[in-house]
């Protein structure tokens, strides 16, 4: 154990102890959310992200120790288990490593080797590689081995196994890889062309090379991908006298032996055979592995930013779920997600049915005083949006916004939709959650598989199980962090909760309801299954804003209701103060925290979050960021012309750029190099998802559908603007 804590904390820079706390607190089945916001000062503030990969990271080490284990059996088993082998197993810091050591005692198919040892030629091969000066000469030697009935007729025969045997020992050496590892990655070019008629997709990759080494993650998946479909031929272009003058270096010696030719011979041959596959296939894995990492690493960024913005509250909103032929599906929900009318009305073509729909829908408008429109992003969106954008022209007060609508359909042909809305048929169900999706993001999106929401870059091509747990890790901290209505959430919802899960969050929604609303926390003890331990995890977690008990409505846990109570008590205040007193943290400051915390009995981080959720009780984190851009107008693609400078919302981050909604069909592409007037070295650095940024349109290619666009640009003509005005202003 104390390994591992000296292990992780050097590498996440942090305090042995506080690790050891993580590691005790996670064996201890406590959630990832619950250690974060809860037990702060046990592990000094690490954020939900920085213990997960601590996590992560702890899993890995442990199943280290594990294979390395299982190394050790399996050759102490063969009998061929020696003191340098244990402490070169005990030293390997990597899996990749324990499986170098193990190499020559794995279980093999049957080689070229493994015949030559079936044939008795071992002896021969040591012979040879001793490369004694004295030794003799090495044909008259092999013709010791000649054995017909073994199938070995002649002295070359004999040399050439043993040869076999000396190239699977070359290539089997944990040495020799380890050094040749750090050359390769140094040296190897990747090089890709084009197979048959290729794929315009991959033109770019037609006849491409890149040195392996800085190769960027995004196009390592774009590779990957030309050549699972059979677009492009990878290669890997590597320093073969490099890597032979290693492997002289290494297995020849100094002098002029007589066996120093077969010995040469066997260094190529395992070079070229069996090491260069081999190690192609390594750095290749490695490399996709790495860009894989990379891709869910950004996944989770922007799926994150997504889950986390703004609700658009107290307002009725009407979905439109575009379509040609079989027309829009329209759903209108009021400010709580009740759905109040469902309509399909045909505005694209075929129908064209222009004046009717915009009859029906400046109907539903008024009837159900509609504020907002939501407008899904699939087929006809475009249509749709001028259709839309025309008809509120006539009805003051209504603006829209285009929705992302990925995932829609997989909710609305599920289990959750036909439970949620056994009356309405699929299409009508994608409406609902669009306009949903706009209410609340957060509330909607956990109904639907995270890969399926699409905000990241070739999600389809990841290793499904690491992207999951990944994603789900990340739905998981943004449900808590946003804190959940215990009276009104969805099972969905509630089974992203820490401590709860699918079984538990449908025993909650099942009492809720045969009992009616929970009237406080304590009473989810007398949900079924819902022991001490699930509510531990889960009640901060869960909010009640209307009550008996208003830290019900706080992210106070209530193991700390007491001390919570003490506080207001220190200052003369009681519960119902909560929410409309004075500023409790100057009062605390003025006081002192250590002082007060003490006589709480508690730690000043918890402290810290005690008072700031007595100050704001019900306080949604996501308010405090800016609202949704919603529009009035809608641009046309052709409307666009170089220089233009427009307002636009991030949709998605990737690794060469981000892609902004500008108001017509088609996001525009801001790359890396036009983001910021500084070196960055990710988007990452300077936008995330939802942000509303200022662009100038640089280049418009209609029949391609691409938009390039600069947000550095943008900021260095608004940066001139006010220095104009400010010369105006100094001159008058």
């Amino acid at each position: 154990m104390l390994v591992y804590e000296n292990i992780l904390a050097n590498e996440f820079n942090c305090r042995v102890d506080h690790v050891t706390n993580v590691i005790n607190l996670i064996d201890e089945g406590n959630t990832i959310p619950f250690i974060a916001r809860y037990r702060k000062e046990l592990h000094g503030a690490m954020d939900d992200q920085k213990l997960r990969e601590l996590a992560d990271r702890l899993q890995y080490l442990r199943n280290l120790d594990k294979r390395k284990q299982e190394v050790r059996e399996s050759i102490e088993a063969q009998g061929k288990l020696t003191d340098e082998l244990i402490a070169a197993i005990d030293a390997a810091q990597t899996l990749a490593a324990v499986e170098d050591i193990y190499r020559p005692y794995k279980q093999k198919r049957r080689t070229r080797a493994t015949v030559a040892r079936e044939q008795g030629l071992e002896p021969l091969a040591e012979w040879l590689l001793s490369q004694s000066l004295d030794a003799g000469l090495p044909l008259d030697k092999a013709a010791e081995f000649i054995d017909e009935e073994k199938g070995i007729e002649d002295a070359e025969s004999c040399i050439k196994g043993a040869c076999d045997i000396l190239a699977e020992d070359f290539s089997d050496d944990a040495a020799l890889r380890t050094k040749l590892r750090p050359l390769l990655h140094r040296e190897a070019i990747i090089k890709t062309e084009k197979v048959g008629e290729g794929n315009p997709v991959y033109q770019q990759y037609y006849e491409y090379e890149e040195p392996l080494h800085k190769i960027q993650p995004h196009r390592v998946l774009a590779i990957n991908r030309g050549e699972k479909e059979g677009a492009l031929k990878v290669t890997l272009r590597v320093p073969d006298d490099a890597v032979l003058n290693i492997m002289d270096q290494e297995f020849l010696e100094e002098h002029d032996s007589n066996a120093m030719e077969y010995i040469q011979r066997a260094i190529d041959d395992s070079w070229s055979r069996l090491l260069y596959p081999s190690m192609e296939r390594e750095m290749r894995s490695t490399l996709s592995e790495g860009a894989q990492t990379q891709a869910i690493k950004m996944f989770a960024i922007n799926l994150k930013q997504l889950l986390m913005q703004p609700p658009v509250r107290g307002q009725n909103i009407l979905a439109v779920d575009p379509a040609y032929r079989t027309g829009c599906k329209c759903a209108v929900i009021d400010a709580t997600g009740l759905v109040l009318d469902t309509v399909v009305v045909y505005p694209t073509p075929p129908e064209s049915k222009i004046a009717e729909a915009t009859a029906t829908l400046t109907r539903l408008i008024k009837t159900h005083k509609v504020t907002v429109i939501a407008i899904g992003n699939g087929t006809a969106s475009k249509e749709t949006e001028i259709f839309i954008a025309e008809l509120i022209k006539g009805t003051p007060g209504v603006s829209y916004m285009v929705v992302n609508e990925a995932g829609a359909s997989v909710y609305s042909a599920s289990k959750i939709a036909a439970d949620e809305f056994p009356q309405f048929d699929v299409s009508i169900r994608s409406a609902v959650s669009i306009a949903r999706r706009l209410q609340d993001p957060l509330a909607e999106l956990v109904k639907v598989d995270p890969k399926s929401i699409g905000v990241g870059q070739y999600q389809h091509d990841m290793p499904p199980a690491q992207l999951s747990n990944t994603l789900d890790g990340v739905v998981e901290d943004c449900v808590n962090n946003v804190g959940v209505d215990l009276n009104v959430a969805s099972a969905p919802l509630l089974e992203r909760v820490a401590g709860l899960g699918p079984a538990i969050a449908k025993n909650v929604v099942t009492y809720r309801e045969e009992n009616g609303a929970f009237p406080d926390r304590k009473t989810l003890l007398k949900v079924p299954k819902l022991g001490p331990k699930a509510y531990e995890q889960c009640a901060g977690f869960l909010r009640i804003p209307d009550g008996k008990n208003v830290l019900d409505n706080t992210s106070v846990h209530p193991e700390s209701y007491k001390a919570a109570k003490e506080l207001l008590s220190t200052f003369g205040l009681s519960l119902k103060d909560v929410g409309k007193m004075p500023p409790l943290n100057e009062l605390v400051e003025e006081r002192g925290e250590e002082s007060v915390a003490e006589a709480c009995n508690l730690g000043v981080l918890t402290l810290k979050d005690v008072v700031a959720s007595l100050q704001k009780p019900g306080r949604d984190p996501r308010d405090e960021l800016p609202p949704p851009q919603l529009r009035t107008d809608v641009l046309d693609m052709k409307d666009l012309v170089p220089g233009m400078t427009l307002t636009g919302t991030v949709r998605n981050v990737i690794d060469f750029g981000a892609f902004v909604d500008i108001g017509v069909h088609q996001d525009g592409l801001v790359h890396i190099s036009e983001i910021a007037n500084r070196f960055i070295r990710h988007p990452s650095e300077v936008v995330k998802v939802g942000d509303i940024v200022n662009v100038i349109v640089l280049e418009v290619d209609v029949e391609r559908k691409r938009i390039a666009l600069s947000m550095k640009q943008a900021s260095a003509g608004n940066a001139e603007k006010q220095e104009e005005s400010s010369l105006l202003q100094v001159s008058h």
